[in-house]
């Protein structure tokens, strides 16, 4: 699997003023100082890096004075001291709610909710708070310094309240935007980017990954665009949309789909709002096939949306209906976690069901 992550080209920027990217794309090369880094050590980096590179970023949750319960925060507090990186009380209300104001003042708050799981008691102030602030104000004060940053879905071990996928509930909320990373070397890049976004970002990190994703990263500081989609594999037949640590699963039932002679065109969304449409219709009146995978469940979930654009942009390209491999309608399982996820298997029979329609 590590190996699967590692093929994946990258496109990265150069960074360029706090509220945003110089887009000029480039390509790792042998001349670049890289470093093979997991992913929780990736995320490390690009934290180390924001801190570094502006002295009105902090970075503060519950238990990052010490690492963090993933280590994603490691050294950081002894580096740039305990008034820049701290420990918050076990209140998710009010780590989003002071990083909102901490934003507004001109600052870069990074905020670490420890699990996804524990951020709906904060959803009243990243919704009715942090992503109406610049519009309620008439574009007069803004908190789009603020990045929320919360290791999200399964871990194969975490059950009900550590392995939920709480992406679509926050896609559904004009004024914020989400992302989601696949690798370690996106994670750093997207990371960057949402840092400096002039908006509020929830940035989810497939706890999965931290580990188990490991890849040469580039040790410069450098960002990678959001809102833009990126086809990691070329294919004719079918076109397949997932995002996060669902890539890796869907890349490896591509593999088993070319063996049976089906080429399948894989998309990594990366930023789910706003997503880019315009990559995902360009692939799918290729192949007159879609499907979407992701591991919260089908009903609401964020393929529901993608496949309500597509149908609406490539209704005459359509060979077939659009299929969706996803968890099931069911609170995230202990025991039961194999049963529930989208696996290889599910996905290479919706492929194979999809194409011989």
């Amino acid at each position: 699997m590590a190996a699967l992550l590692g093929r994946f080209g990258r496109k990265l920027v150069s960074p360029g003023s706090s509220h945003g990217a110089r887009r000029v794309s480039t390509t790792v090369c042998e001349s670049e100082t890289v470093k093979s880094l997991n992913l929780y050590s990736a995320i490390n980096q690009a934290l180390r890096i924001a801190l570094e590179t502006d002295p009105r970023s902090y970075v503060f949750g519950e238990d990052v004075g010490f690492g963090g319960v993933f280590r994603c925060t490691t050294g950081l507090a002894e580096r740039f001291g305990k008034n820049r990186v701290f420990n918050t009380p076990l209140c998710e209300q009010g780590i989003v709610g002071f990083g909102i104001g901490l934003a507004a003042m001109g600052n870069r708050a990074i905020v670490e909710i420890q699990f996804a799981d524990y951020i709906y008691p904060a959803f009243d102030q990243i919704v009715n708070e942090a992503a109406k602030f610049r519009y309620r104000s008439g574009n007069q004060f803004n908190c789009g310094g603020l990045t929320i940053r919360a290791p999200y879905g399964a871990v194969g071990h975490g059950g009900h309240y550590h392995s939920q996928s709480p992406e679509a509930f926050f896609c559904h909320v004009p004024g914020i935007k989400v992302v989601i990373p696949r690798s370690p070397q996106e994670a750093k890049g997207l990371l960057l980017s949402c840092i400096r976004d002039p908006n509020p970002v929830v940035f989810f990190e497939p706890k999965w990954l931290y580990r188990q994703a490991v890849e040469e990263v580039p040790e410069h500081d450098y960002m990678i665009p959001l809102s833009e989609a990126e086809v990691i594999r070329e294919g004719n037949d079918i076109t397949l949309v997932g995002w996060g640590a669902q890539l890796t699963i869907m890349e490896q039932a591509c593999l088993d789909a070319e063996k049976e002679g089906i080429s399948c065109e894989l998309i990594d969304l990366k930023t789910l709002l706003p997503w880019d449409k315009e990559t995902v219709e360009a692939s799918v009146k290729k192949t007159g096939r879609l499907l979407i995978s992701h591991e919260a469940p089908v009903t609401g979930g964020f393929g529901a949306e993608i496949s309500a654009t597509i149908l609406e942009r490539c209704f005459l390209k359509l060979e077939a209906p659009v299929s969706r491999v996803c968890g099931l309608d069911t609170p995230f399982p202990l025991v039961f976690e194999p049963f529930y996820m989208p696996t290889k298997n599910k996905i290479l029979d919706a492929i194979k069901s999809t194409v011989n329609y």
